[in-house]
């Protein structure tokens, strides 16, 4: 199975968020590309919100492109087989951790955002850091941070706010 094959059967298989998964859909049907960095009307992104062993605090990483505090994530790759292994590795590559394990259940939420480079169809997941996990900063980051539950909306968007209440809530 294809990654595009994938992400179509992990979206159809999501619950909630019914009118932005359409767009999902709709944007894999149209655009066989649509899992790639070079499909310029955008493409499916993966992430991870990192969540420290005590469950109290979240990995954010310092942008470096966009200088903002966000959860690990970014392009499909071709290694992926699958989009819960993108988004893992993209949280192993990003925050230097090792051993991360996504929460069950799947997808936590979708976000579609504008980048310098197009549109972002971002399919997001959490993943539990192991017990003495120690972070190391990536080439795509100007900084790496946990921050606790509370202060996450003093450093970051409404989407990453967002991506934690629904993360908080799988928990």
């Amino acid at each position: 199975m294809s990654l595009h094959d994938d992400a179509v059967l992990v979206l159809k298989g999501f619950e909630g968020q019914d009118e932005l998964r359409q767009v999902y859909l709709d944007h894999l049907a149209s655009h066989p590309d649509g899992m790639w960095k070079a499909c310029a009307d955008g493409h499916i992104t993966a992430s991870a919100l990192v969540i420290d062993p005590s469950r109290e605090r979240v990995l954010l990483t310092l942008h470096k492109k966009l200088r903002m505090w966000l959860q690990m994530g970014g392009h499909c790759e071709p290694v992926d087989e699958t989009l819960d292994r993108a988004a893992l590795r993209e949280g192993t590559e990003e925050s230097g951790i090792a051993g991360l394990t996504l929460l069950p259940g799947g997808p936590v939420r979708l976000d579609r955002h504008h980048t310098p480079c197009a549109w972002h169809l971002d399919v997001q997941y959490a993943a539990l850091a192991p017990e003495g996990a120690v972070e190391a900063i990536s080439d795509e980051s100007l900084d790496l941070r946990w921050f606790p539950y509370a202060a996450v909306a003093d450093v970051a968007d409404a989407s990453v706010v967002r991506l934690l209440e629904a993360t908080r809530a799988r928990l």
